[in-house]
């Protein structure tokens, strides 16, 4: 009778251990959470309630400056992702030329290189001084400046040309799924009805792209607001280069953190339209028929035409800069190989790698638990959480500096009244602030990716493992990291090769006395106007950004379900 009892109740009480333990998910995941949106808490706080009254002096003087500045920069090159990004996706797509197969995944090549290093490269090649103007001045017997007119590459210009070049994939790549998924039924209609390709792709495809299209700008103007090694070089004072110039030049953070939140009103106009282009426009198939896409067979001037729209910007995107990095550093390789490019060169692994191993973790952790436990306000909080993608480095950077500073501060007073004893800096100037801020930024793809995973396995896995009297930890360890590490590896990779590249809040979080990454190294060496000593660093830097490519053209490749497209 005893045993009846106990095998009556045991599931019942294993049951309520694992409603009981989910819970212990659930709360780790609302810290999380609470953790990763505390810069922006910060920034808000500081800007909304200030210790000065020096933003009316800003307001006055710079703000308008740094806002028409930055409007300028998101305008020209929204324009400018948009024409390459759609452009070459159409091509590559739905038309047959040579070296398709080719532009394929080489359209993404210029993610891999930082905007900064190719406004270097450029700038080394274009300047006065530089090999063009140079020829230019041999060939034609030109003696000074006065005698010919080149426009200027630092301007805004300069900097619109040097962003898109670099952020049309983010368009290349929404634009290409969109395609890739589109019905044939609606291509095939407009050709029976006597649709030229261009007429198709103008009433047709272009029209229900249009919601991956808006996402793919937002992704390109939200790099374009981050960016500060570009605009820096270039003399363009935008919001991001107000919030150095009056943290660092003037010593006001309340300033800083009041551009900031300039720069998050900014944010969220860019995630409110992209959010309402998916909530307004969708789009549907209107056939379960799925066959490779219809294929427009180039010829003649039109197969030159198309060859050279997908050409030009892999040319001054990605082969004219990796070019001259690897000669540089090939060059001086000798010179280049010491001391300071391996502890610079360790230093970015380290913290790199730190940041993804945290960024997976802590978005295992909170996806996993919206997986047992996902009420509506742990899922806002894990959306608001992962909105750190979308903010600035300069910003988060910013947002770090108010609570770290302020715990130090208060750690210090107490031991002083306590002990008699000031403690230098705790959390503020070291590598944990750098890597809090990293993870904060990056947060979203670590998250996205284990999520994304998630969402693959079957609620019934879970159901199977409850009934073998597993819990929740037994649970994802035996069933669910096995069939998620796929995704977990990627999310990790995408997140190294994103810290290996942020300049912003590295500049502004890095510890003191000599401490520099990859990044910093190399910015600061092209300040100095010595880019060529600092070319193994940048090269390194774009290799390593060369393995996210691979991972998304591998994942656009088959974002169209049910065929193998046709080579």
């Amino acid at each position: 009778m005893a045993v009846t009892t106990s095998d009556a109740t045991g599931p019942v009480t294993r049951s309520l251990m694992q409603k009981e333990r989910s819970w212990i998910w659930t709360t780790g995941a609302v810290g999380a959470a609470l953790i990763v949106i505390i810069p922006l808490a910060s920034i808000v706080w500081l800007a909304l309630f200030p210790e000065d009254e020096g933003w009316f002096d800003i307001v006055r003087t710079s703000l308008p400056t740094y806002i028409g500045n930055t409007l300028i920069l998101m305008v020209g090159v929204g324009i400018g992702t948009i024409f390459g990004g759609v452009s070459t996706a159409w091509l590559v797509t739905v038309c047959r030329f040579p070296g398709r197969r080719l532009f394929e995944w080489a359209l993404l090549l210029p993610l891999a290189v930082p905007a900064y290093l190719v406004a270097f490269v450029y700038t080394d090649i274009l300047e006065y001084s530089g090999p063009v103007q140079g020829a230019l001045r041999d060939l034609f017997g030109w003696q000074v400046k006065g005698d010919y007119w080149f426009p200027d590459i630092r301007s805004h210009g300069g900097a619109i040309i040097v962003l898109s070049l670099v952020l049309y994939p983010y368009v290349y790549m929404m634009a290409r799924a969109a395609f890739l998924q589109q019905s044939v039924c609606a291509l095939e209609a407009a050709r029976t009805l006597g649709r030229t390709p261009w007429r198709c792709f103008w009433t047709v495809a272009l029209p229900m792209a249009r919601p991956a299209l808006v996402i793919g700008v937002s992704l390109a103007l939200m790099e374009t607001l981050n960016d500060f090694g570009t605009i820096d070089f270039f003399g363009v004072h935008t919001l991001t280069a107000g919030v150095f110039e009056v943290w660092r030049v003037m010593g006001n953070t309340a300033g800083a953190a009041q551009i900031a939140l300039v720069m998050l009103l900014f944010v969220v106009g860019l995630l409110w339209l992209e959010r309402s282009s998916r909530h307004r426009q969708r789009y549907g198939q209107t056939s379960s028929k799925i066959q490779a896409l219809p294929g427009f067979e180039l010829r003649g001037w039109r197969r030159l035409l198309a060859m050279t729209v997908c050409v030009t910007p892999l040319i001054f995107g990605f082969a004219i800069p990796f070019i001259v990095l690897a000669v540089n550093a090939l060059r001086q390789l000798d010179q280049q190989l010491t001391r300071d490019y391996f502890t610079f060169t360790g230093n970015s692994l380290m913290l790199s790698g730190t940041a993804a191993l945290c960024a997976v973790v802590i978005g295992l952790f909170m996806a996993y638990g919206v997986r047992l436990n996902g009420g509506k306000f742990l899922r806002g909080l894990t959306r608001l959480a992962s909105v750190g993608y979308a903010v600035p480095g300069a910003v988060l950077a910013v947002g770090v500096i108010v609570p770290f500073t302020s715990f130090d501060s208060t750690v210090s007073l107490f031991f002083e009244e306590n002990f008699g004893v000031r403690t230098g800096p705790i959390l503020f100037g070291t590598a944990f602030a750098l890597v809090f801020a990293y993870v904060a930024r990056f947060m979203a793809i670590g998250f996205g990716a284990v999520e994304s995973a998630l969402e693959k396995v079957t609620p019934h896995m879970d159901d199977a493992a409850r009934t073998l009297g597993k819990g929740p930890w037994e649970t994802l360890r035996r069933v669910h990291l096995p069939m998620i590490r796929g995704g977990i590896l990627a999310g990790a990779i995408l997140v190294f090769v994103d810290c290996m590249k942020e300049l912003p809040a590295t500049l502004i979080l890095r510890p003191p006395f000599n401490f520099d990454t990859l990044a910093t190294f190399v910015y600061q060496y092209a300040s100095d106007e010595q880019f060529e000593q600092a070319s193994l660093g940048a090269i390194t830097i774009v290799i390593a950004g060369i393995i996210p490519v691979i991972l998304l053209s591998r994942a656009i490749r088959s974002a169209r379900p049910g065929h193998a497209d046709p080579r």
